[in-house]
């Protein structure tokens, strides 16, 4: 009788800890986050990011976000976006406005795999708040408060990581609230 329940208390452990690892990454729009698959190729899965998708898309984007890496990617969703001044998305994808849609978006991107842990590790070691360069030349302010970071745009605007490490073959991903916007 013992041995029964302790053959059945193994495999209830090794059945939580098969769940456990395949739950690592979590689900974002809906859809599984697979950590060997792209940036590109998870976003396009999220139906939380189609306007994410599409600007990168209008930006020429894609082939940069599919690369090596490594990249972090503060990821707005299309709730985000909407929040945008009436017309600003669309007047963003229109092509001749490529560059400032790239501004915008490259704004969004490290050069770098930075995990939540790590960032808020830098937070710390400053004091309470860390500059992070974007590949756009945009210097975000990020704070960290229970648990949670912030990111303030170089307008003011302040961004919440709603979904933090959804990693990536080539970086992470981080979710968030709110476009971050650079100084034009």
């Amino acid at each position: 009788m013992i041995k029964s329940v302790l053959r059945g208390f193994a495999l209830a452990t090794a059945i939580s800890a098969v769940a456990f690892a395949a739950a690592k990454n979590p689900t974002v729009g809906g859809a599984a986050m697979f950590d060997s698959k792209n940036i590109i190729e998870n976003a396009v899965n999220s139906k939380d990011h189609t306007t994410l998708v599409a600007a990168v898309k209008a930006a020429g984007l894609v082939g940069t976000l599919e690369g090596k890496g490594p990249f972090t990617v503060f990821a707005p969703t299309n709730e985000a976006f909407a929040a945008l001044p009436k017309g600003t998305v669309d007047t963003l994808l229109k092509p001749e406005n490529k560059a400032t849609l790239t501004k915008v978006l490259t704004c969004h991107v490290v050069a770098a795999d930075a995990m939540a842990k790590t960032v808020a590790k830098m937070i710390k070691d400053d004091g309470g708040e860390h500059d992070i360069k974007t590949v756009g030349g945009c210097v975000l302010k990020a704070k960290e408060s229970k648990g949670k970071i912030t990111l303030t745009d170089e307008n003011g605007g302040v961004s919440h990581v709603t979904i933090a490490d959804v990693k990536q073959s080539n970086g992470v991903i981080h979710v968030v609230d709110k476009v971050l916007l650079p100084k034009m």
